[in-house]
This record gives C-alpha cells, structure tokens and sequence, in this order.
C-alpha cells in the first residue's frame, strides 16, 4: 500500500513537471543580438523614436535668425568674392612689369569691363547688409579692404568718395575681418560653402 502511494505520488509530480516546462506563445521572448568587439554576444533592441517639441526662447530664436539671415548672405556673396580676388590676382600678374602709366590704366580697365559685365546686375540687387559681408569677404580672399584696393588701382579720391558713400548708407570699405573673434560664425559658413561648391581659399 505504502509502495503504491508513493509511486502515484511520484508519477504525478512527474506529470506536473513535464507540462510545467512546455512553452505557450508568450514564454519566449525574441531579441536581437549583438556581437562585441571582445566577441561576447549580448541582446538588444530597438526603441520606437520620440518626438519633442518646446518653445524657442527669446535668445535662441534671434541667434538662428541671424544665423540664417547671415548664411544666406554668404551663401550670395561668396562666388562674388572669389571672382572679385581671382581678377585681382590676375590684374597684379599683368602689372607686374608695366611701368607705362597709360599701359597700367588699360589693363585695370579692361578687367574692370569684365567684372561689370559678370556681376554688375547681381550686385547692385544685393542689400546693404549683403554688401557688408561682400566687402568683409573680399577682406578674407584678398587680405585687403575694399578702400585699399580701390585706392590702389582707382586712386585715392575715387577711394575717398565711395567711403562716403558707404558711409551714408551706415557702412565702410574698411572692413575688417577676424576669422578666430569677430567673423568667427562667419569662417565657418564659408568654410561650409567651400566644401559643398568646391572652393579652394
């Protein structure tokens, strides 16, 4: 008798065993694995992505927009520059060798005929604050201001009247330019430009 208690005892716990270690649909979970570095191989997973939104505070919002207003002015007047050295460059290449007074005044002209029929239209569309960039970048090409170069190939008054009128219009040919301080958000707009377009310094 006690044989038989015993082993309907143990064939029970044995039933109980075996349908307590079959698995239903949802006592597997499945990851995803990760293999290491080290080759050790771990889970996991993927989070769904969440949006937050917030109010833009007063600072942040005048920083983007003058961000933008000064990347899309850069993003204008940069090939403008560019040109505007390369002539320069290629104006000091001819003079080097010409001492004829009337010789040196053809030379300037001729290119200065060629920039005007390139940009003459473009840049007289451009806006006074579009002009101050123009003319801080013509600084970064060309190590000169404006009123140096002007005064250089133009003369000293022709120099001295376009200031004044830069002047009127709350600018100056004497733009200065400071790539590490000042100009500093600048630099890294045009540094942009170049790669996107190409552009070499």
């Amino acid at each position: 008798m006690k044989f038989t208690l015993l082993l309907f005892i143990l064939l029970f716990v044995g039933i109980q065993t075996t349908q307590a270690q079959k698995l239903g649909v949802n006592d597997t979970i499945k990851v995803y694995g990760y293999v290491t570095a080290e080759g050790d191989t771990i889970p996991s997973g993927y989070l769904a992505s969440v949006s937050v939104f917030t109010k833009v505070n007063p600072k942040w919002k005048k920083y983007w927009v003058e961000w933008t207003r000064l990347r899309n002015a850069v993003y204008v007047t940069y090939p403008y520059a560019v040109a505007a050295s390369r002539t320069i460059n290629d104006i000091n290449v001819r003079l080097v060798h010409v001492t004829d007074e009337g010789q040196r005044k053809a030379i300037i002209h001729s290119k200065e005929k060629e920039l005007r029929q390139q940009f003459a239209d473009k840049i007289t569309n451009l806006s006074i604050y579009q002009g101050k960039v123009l003319m801080k970048l013509i600084r970064r090409q060309t190590g000169d201001n404006c009123y140096e170069i002007i005064k250089e190939y133009k003369g000293g008054f022709n120099a001295g009247f376009w200031q004044s009128v830069a002047y009127i219009f709350g600018s100056s040919l004497k733009q200065s330019y400071d790539p590490i301080n000042d100009d500093k958000l600048m630099e890294s707009i045009v540094k942009d430009v170049e790669k996107m377009y190409g552009y070499k310094s």
